[in-house]
């Protein structure tokens, strides 16, 4: 899927195409998909996570960890400036978004109650990610 596409400015139809109805809610319009029903939240194969929407690589397996919390969560983000942070005030929290630095798709969310060494934990939703085993 990568390419020299713009991908920031691709109108939502183009998304539409490029996505199934499920990873444009989560990516283009920041949906989140049910805790403990995503493809990803007990994936223990090793490999490289990437975005859904360009391909983009976002996170290896060894820094993939089980936190309970029902979508598959990561300590460390691949080298890079893969994902940008925002702030995020809807639902009357303030969190930490985290989306594609390439196309601006939703990922999730960061949170500062992750393990050593980073002490952070990158909770993602599954259908935002594709992933690419070692094996």
């Amino acid at each position: 899927m990568s390419d020299v596409r713009d991908w920031k400015n691709l109108s939502d139809s183009e998304w539409r195409v490029t996505l199934d109805p499920e990873q444009f809610r989560v990516l283009r319009q920041a949906g989140t998909e049910r805790a403990f029903t995503g493809a990803h939240w007990e994936t223990k194969t090793p490999g490289l996570y990437r975005c859904a929407g360009c391909e983009t690589p976002l996170f290896r397996s060894d820094t993939k960890y089980s936190s309970g919390c029902g979508w598959p969560s990561f300590y460390k983000e691949l080298e890079g400036a893969n994902i940008t942070r925002n702030e995020d005030s809807t639902f009357g929290m303030v969190r930490v978004e985290v989306v594609c630095s390439t196309c601006g798709g939703h990922l999730g969310h960061v949170f500062p109650d992750g393990p050593p060494p980073t002490g952070e934990r990158y909770c993602i939703n599954s259908v935002s990610m594709i992933f690419e085993s070692d094996e």
